[in-house]
């Protein structure tokens, strides 16, 4: 197998006489921010996620971003090979005790011998799983640089909202709330538009700090931040209704229950003005049924979405 270069040998604690009688798991979840992987021992014998959970869960390792439409194919391939390098390093284990591998993420086949089964799933999958202690009813919504709604039956039926990308169906998004922002910076700069705090604010070179600013403004009165933050938990609400709707999760009256997973930075992006918490709002006075989950990790759960070791 050849291997790749990253600050030296990725794979060059596997020569270093390092071996491994117990059979692992990995779990990754990769997107345009980071790239966390997650290690867990299991027996050949005997798979018991909760197990798992309770006894031989590993602290995930995190990287940097793996979407390859974000950084590359050559630079998200290196991530994942060096996070799930250090992953196995960390836990004294290596590749041969690998029997599969659960990819929450885009773009990677050869990383590992032909045995190991590799599990390619949508990352929206492995964060409603994460909620649902690995099944697939209800809804999740993403909201970081991206945003997604999506939604599965008991019966099998899915259905998505958004998440078609930043020009097509990502308003919602970081992405989108840093869009309108940037938009209302130009307006309020030529005249066009109200003026706003936003435009004193030097934090705009950092384009991660984006989200937090405009919640910043909001929280000192500014109205035209307030508004975005707004029309963000609108765009927000309105994929995950779309999805409830088509799936008909609450029900044939309305009111049944149902989870409703929440993950990404722009749910987190402030306690005081918390926009996951007025999505939820938003929704709940439309389907009283909905159920908020917001999973503290979310790349091992994944595993018992569809890795079977048996």
């Amino acid at each position: 197998m050849k291997k790749r270069n990253r600050n030296g040998e990725i794979w060059q604690f596997e020569t270093e006489g390092i071996e491994s009688e117990s059979k692992v798991v990995l779990g990754l979840d990769g997107g345009a921010t980071s790239t966390v992987c997650a290690c867990a021992f299991h027996s050949l014998t005997q798979w018991n996620l909760l197990l798992l959970l309770s006894l031989y869960y590993l602290e995930p390792l995190q990287g940097a971003p793996s979407n390859h439409n974000s950084v590359g194919e050559d630079a998200a391939r290196e991530t994942l090979e060096q996070v799930m390098a250090d992953a196995l390093s960390k836990c004294g284990s290596n590749r041969t005790a690998v029997t599969a591998v659960c990819f929450a993420v885009s773009g990677v086949v050869d990383i590992f011998p032909s045995h190991v089964r590799l599990y390619v799933q949508n990352d929206a999958i492995a964060a409603l799983a994460s909620g649902t202690m690995g099944k697939l009813h209800g809804c999740v919504l993403i909201a970081g640089t991206g945003t997604i709604a999506y939604g599965f039956t008991e019966d099998g039926r899915e259905a998505r909202a958004a998440g078609a990308g930043p020009i097509l169906g990502d308003w919602g998004s970081g992405y989108g709330i840093a869009s309108q922002a940037l938009t209302a910076i130009i307006s309020a700069h030529d005249g066009r538009g109200s003026q706003t705090m936003l435009t004193s604010n030097p934090s705009w070179a950092h384009i991660a700090t984006l989200v937090p600013v405009v919640v910043s403004c909001a929280e000192a009165g500014d109205e035209v931040a307030n508004k975005i933050l707004l029309d963000s938990v609108q765009e927000l609400a309105s994929s995950v209704k779309a999805v409830i709707q088509r799936l008909g999760l609450c029900g044939e009256v309305g009111r049944d229950s149902f989870p409703l997973v929440m993950v990404g930075g722009v749910l987190e992006a402030n306690k005081k003005w918390d926009i996951g918490k007025e999505v939820i709002n938003n929704i709940s006075k439309d389907y009283p049924g909905v159920q908020p989950i917001r999973p503290k990790q979310v790349t091992l759960i994944s595993l018992s979405l569809s890795t079977d070791v048996s």
